[in-house]
């Protein structure tokens, strides 16, 4: 590392958290466990969480690892070797984050220091999930071990500072299982007037210039479909900088593409390429400046879709299905599910084998997720194994055997066994695992195939009894109807029994129903119990958008997929059919207007509302979790015209980085779940958090993607094609204008906001505004906020989460999980 002889220093009030930081890399290594079975069984309130955003269920790996260290001084590993800088963009946090597929043991060091101006006692709060060890001045000052998975504690530690100077350093660790929330946070809750003040290889001018050009740093559009993809940066640069570009896909993704520039003094954009040899999808683009020896990095995130290449979809069926083949088996993500496609439409031979080589070592590993990787390659071997390689071939077979099918089997992995998609494909796989190899030993369970198939039937028609029932559990989601129709589509081409294969084609048909009743021409635009920011913050390259190309010809592909060949391949080879009245309702034309109530999860702990034109479509959740601490549900989504990137929806942040890993993030979910209620166009949305939470709440407002727009105090309009849009604060909203979200980012600051949303058809954007800006609310003191609406009337929204106005009356505790369509006169 260069020897520094600069600083870079930021003022450090009281209450305030140290930001900036030298990091060291993190060390991983595996941390594995005797094979063992757990006890449990398909969890479908996981995500309902008790206290903030804790979820329960532990695995062996956790409990040995925390009879081992909680509590305890951390094992401190290495030493402090700085590889980088930690640069807050807003975040208290050194946030380090991520997903980690196999049980992962993690290990970093950070220093920075302090400046007093004069010598004093300081009181410092640490917090961190894993654990920590403080040094100050080379002396040991405290410790923490809670080492409980992604929920923070805290602690507080004195620090005898003295005049000038003081280094801090920490050593934190942790234990990694999927998805892990892997930071420090230190406060300084008082003591002497200071300064953090950090080391820098380069002029500290320099360096504070790298940080507000990635602070500022965003892409000339909010979507890319044709074209280059420009980065620009918050201001230039005095001295030429090296740049990383690293694009990646989602948690799961296997791919990366690395890109290396030059960006010269007094530039601000940086052309990374043409959007057309980009990788499609929502696409991580992480970039690290290096100036001089200063290396600092942020990630934003784009959508990438190749639309242009892609042109109209065919207007048959078959011919919908033979594109579907082509475009995956040629341009789709190197997975099973790729080489599936390839099977199905002819394509076998050794590029095929390969992809499935590269995947199965996660596969016969047990990572997380392998289960989503496992049911397109046993329908692959099953249906198609002579086309493939005998060696690939005989490897995918001792993969099968070997797989570790559901948790009561013995295993040290952190597969996600909890959730009713994962259980799904875990029960399709052992079921079809058993049928395919009825006279071998399953390793890990011990059974004979015929055995192993009676189990995983058992446990698919217990799925099937909870699915017709209560339907999906994280509702009305759209990054889980494919996975739902992953398994689905297995059982309906391949199940060996009829009932169950029946079943299954219900099933998927039903799927169908609720996205066709919540979409908006062809984009699923609705409430949804789990939502990603790569799910939120993209429209076209998401799977349910080629679902609706290949069923209603409305739609466009992204690169990875789960689903969607075999849907295909069902639809071509199975007998299923979907009904064609669906298309009309998933590309709505009709002069009335849709309202669509259902509930989903057990118990219809889900009661959801949906209305849509053909100008726009909005949906929320009614009655749900008020003012509790939230997961990953999006409580409101709308959109406008014919645009799918002309969407909104709002809610408060789980966190304050940007495309970051937090469940819920920034954009997906809501760390405080709201007050939520609409009827028809008009919605209301009333958020109370606390202290420990963000003090904003937001909606996505992607100024580019809408005709015309217009922000000013506390009202925003907007319009896209025939359909608009009124948004009302409870107090003025800032515009977001640089960074990651600029010119798409609407907040409204403190700790209880109220937000009106109302939606309307027309062309005249000033029409929205002299017809609905006086819209307030009034609340009563039984708890009923009522709105006087232009054209509904008085419209009652209850403290039981009824609503009542035009003389009716809608009871969210009386939805159905069939649902009720209802036609309305447009209004």
């Amino acid at each position: 590392m260069t020897k520094t002889t600069f600083h870079m220093k930021k003022d450090l009030p009281a209450g305030e958290a140290i930001r900036y930081w030298q990091l060291g890399a993190i060390a991983e290594e595996r941390f594995d466990v005797p094979d063992q079975p757990m006890k449990g069984e398909m969890d479908p309130f996981f995500f309902l969480t008790k206290h903030k955003n804790f979820i329960p269920h532990e695995y062996p790996c956790r409990t040995l690892f925390a009879e081992r260290y909680r509590g305890n001084r951390p094992d401190v590993r290495g030493s402090f070797e700085a590889a980088r800088w930690w640069l807050p963009f807003g975040s208290p946090r050194l946030d380090l984050s991520g997903f980690w597929f196999r049980p992962t043991r993690l290990a970093t060091w950070a220093r920075t220091f302090i400046e007093a101006e004069t010598a004093g006692t300081a009181r410092v709060r640490l917090g961190t999930c894993g654990g920590a060890v403080l040094w100050l001045n080379g002396d040991e000052a405290g410790w923490m071990a809670p080492y409980s998975r992604n929920l923070e504690a805290k602690a507080e530690f004195d620090l005898p500072l003295q005049e000038g100077l003081n280094e801090i350093i920490l050593f934190f660790d942790d234990l990694a299982e999927r998805d892990a929330r892997y930071f420090i946070q230190l406060d300084y809750l008082s003591g002497p007037k200071a300064a953090v003040t950090l080391p820098v290889p380069c002029a500290p001018s320099a360096a504070d210039a790298v940080e507000t050009a990635l602070d500022g740093m965003h892409f000339d559009r909010p979507a890319y479909f044709e074209g280059d993809m420009t980065l620009i940066f918050g201001s230039p640069l005095p001295l030429d900088v090296e740049v990383a570009v690293a694009v990646e896909g989602d948690f799961m993704s296997t791919e990366r593409f690395d890109y290396d520039f030059r960006l010269k003094a007094g530039e601000t954009r940086l052309v990374v390429g043409p959007s057309s040899a980009m990788p499609a999808d929502f696409r991580h683009f992480r970039v690290t400046l290096d100036a001089n020896g200063f290396v600092a990095a942020r990630s934003i995130g784009v959508e990438i879709c190749h639309a242009d290449r892609q042109g109209e979809a065919p207007t048959s069926l078959s011919a919908r299905i033979d594109e579907t083949f082509e475009e995956i088996s040629e341009f789709s993500e190197r997975d099973t599910v790729r080489a599936f496609a390839r099977l199905a439409s002819g394509r076998g031979g050794a590029d095929t084998d390969a992809m499935i080589d590269e995947i199965l070592p996660s596969i016969e590993d047990c990572h997380d997720c392998a289960d989503f990787s496992l049911v397109p390659l046993i329908w692959s071997r099953t249906t198609w194994g002579a086309d493939i390689g005998a060696t690939t071939r005989a490897r995918i077979d001792r993969a099968i055997l070997g797989f570790r099918y559901w948790m009561d089997e013995p295993g040290n992995d952190v597969q996600w066994y909890f959730s009713e998609n994962h259980a799904l494909l875990f029960h399709t796989s052992a079921y079809l695992a058993g049928a395919l190899f009825p006279e071998e030993t399953f390793v890990r369970s011990g059974r004979k195939g015929v055995d192993q198939r009676a189990v995983g039937a058992a446990r698919v028609r217990a799925w099937l009894d909870h699915f017709e029932a209560w339907e999906m559990a994280e509702f009305n989601s759209a990054p889980y109807f494919p996975i739902d129709l992953k398994g689905l589509t297995a059982l309906a081409a391949l199940a060996p029994d009829a009932d169950i294969a029946t079943r299954a084609r219900h099933g998927i048909v039903r799927l169908c129903e609720i996205v066709a009743r919540s979409a908006h021409h062809g984009m699923l635009t609705a409430a949804q119990g789990r939502s990603y920011e790569h799910t939120l913050c993209a429209g076209r390259s998401l799977e349910l958008s080629g679902v609706a190309r290949l069923l209603w010809g409305r739609g466009w592909y992204g690169r990875r997929v789960h689903a969607l060949p075999q849907l295909a391949v069902c639809l071509r080879d199975h007998g299923l059919v979907v009904p064609e009245a669906l298309a009309d309702i998933a590309n709505y034309r009709s002069e009335q207007h849709q309202e669509w109530t259902f509930a989903q999860g057990e118990n219809r702990f889900a009661a959801l509302y949906h209305y849509k034109s053909r100008a726009f479509a909005m949906g929320s959740v009614a009655h749900y979790r008020w003012h509790d601490w939230g997961y990953q549900e999006t409580v409101l989504h709308l959109r406008l015209g014919e645009r799918p990137e002309a969407a909104i929806w709002i809610n408060h942040p789980g966190e304050t980085i940007q495309f970051g890993y937090g469940r819920p993030s920034y954009w997906g979910g809501c760390g405080a779940v709201p007050r939520t209620h609409q009827y028809r166009g008009l919605a209301v949305l009333d958020f109370q958090t606390v202290d420990e939470q963000v003090d904003f709440t937001h909606a996505w407002f992607p100024v580019a993607e809408f005709d015309e727009s217009r922000v000013e105090g506390n009202l925003a309009v907007a319009r896209s094609g025939k359909g608009a849009v009124l948004l009302r604060g409870s107090v003025p909203f800032e515009r977001v204008v640089e960074g990651p979200s600029a010119d798409a980012e609407l907040r409204q600051r403190g700790r209880n906001t109220r937000w009106i949303v109302r939606v309307c058809e027309t062309s005249d954007l000033a029409s929205v505004e002299a017809r609905y800006a006086g819209l307030s609310v009034r609340d009563e003191p039984d708890g009923t906020l009522v709105i006087d609406d232009p054209e509904y009337g008085v419209v009652r929204f209850r403290a039981d989460g009824s609503a009542e106005a035009e003389g009716r009356t809608i009871v969210p505790e009386a939805f159905t999980v069939a649902g009720a369509a209802t036609m309305l006169p447009a209004r």
